[in-house]
């Protein structure tokens, strides 16, 4: 089983920056901006990153939503698009009692990419400047 200190650890080893920012709830800074929350929640490893706030007017996003339904099945390797509130997120939970250090890698990796790719057109379907 991962604990706290393996996690902090595996963050090290990776040469990510990060904070502690409550008991085993780390913030990690990829070097391309964001932030990814690593929450350490035994029996599972939590990872989550806002990828956008969501436009007040929820009106005609059907297409927005039907595009990331399909995306969680066909670009999203790790986890899955979300609604939080007025946020869309992309999260992923792993196990600890088999989780590795190639693992936890390509979770963040894999999180941390679908959005950077998927942003403009996700910004562009929920009609938000910026989008393609």
């Amino acid at each position: 089983m991962v604990t706290r200190d393996d996690l902090e650890s595996y963050l090290i080893r990776m040469d990510a920056e990060f904070e502690e920012v409550d008991d085993g709830m780390f913030l990690v800074r990829p070097e391309n901006g964001g932030a990814i929350v690593v929450h350490h929640s035994d029996p599972v490893l939590v990872v989550r990153m806002k990828v956008m706030d969501l436009p007040s007017n929820s009106d005609g996003l059907g297409d927005l939503y039907e595009t990331l339904l399909r995306l969680n099945v066909t670009d999203v390797i790790h986890g899955a698009y979300g609604l939080e509130e007025q946020e869309l997120i992309i999260s992923d939970t792993l196990q600890l009692g088999t989780l590795d250090f190639g693992e936890l890698r390509a979770s963040l990796d894999s999180v941390q990419m679908a959005a950077s790719s998927h942003l403009a057109r996700i910004k562009a379907l929920a009609g938000i400047e910026g989008g393609e």
